[in-house]
């Protein structure tokens, strides 16, 4: 069975949530599928291998699924960017616009070493605004965003603008 294919078949479309107008890209199928939840963290797991990561950052919240789990296999460390107010440690912000709407992300200031090669994973490429926030703030501790990756991308959002000079990689396409 091919992957993409198989993959696609597990995604439910939510036609306006969590606001009229936006067509949800539902995820939960493939988690509750032991074959879609192991086929997809293989598939992250792979991209990262290429990319000879250090730390894995994982974008709040369905990006704590795939990144904890691809961090794992890899043997390296997880590294959670949250919504404001989520960490307890000193941290640093940075503000995005979303789809619909604008919101604070934030990390820990001691999560991202200088040099550190680091892979961004969420479930989702839209606006790109989440993502770009979460590279800043990598970049802003002295990390290089080696490589973000995303289970799917609406491509007519065209978010890889918010990730200049990153390879962007997306295993589904709508």
């Amino acid at each position: 069975m091919d992957d993409i294919p198989f993959l696609r078949s597990l995604i439910r479309n939510i036609p306006d949530f969590p606001q009229p107008g936006i067509q949800f890209k539902d995820i939960t199928p493939i988690l509750a599928d032991a074959k879609g939840f192991q086929t997809s963290i293989n598939l992250f797991v792979e991209k990262c291998r290429d990319a000879n990561v250090q730390k894995i950052v994982g974008i709040d919240a369905r990006g704590f699924l795939f990144g904890a789990a691809a961090a794992y296999a890899l043997g390296v460390g997880f590294i959670p960017v949250r919504k404001a107010g989520k960490l307890p440690f000193t941290r640093r912000s940075h503000s995005y616009t979303l789809e619909y709407g604008n919101n604070v992300v934030e990390i820990h200031d001691d999560a991202i070493l200088p040099g550190e090669r680091v892979a961004l994973i969420d479930d989702l490429l839209a606006t790109g605004g989440t993502a770009g926030a979460a590279a800043k703030l990598v970049t802003d501790l002295g990390g290089s965003v080696v490589q973000a990756i995303f289970l799917i991308e609406l491509v007519a959002l065209d978010g890889r603008k918010q990730l200049p000079g990153v390879p962007v990689t997306t295993f589904l396409q709508y």
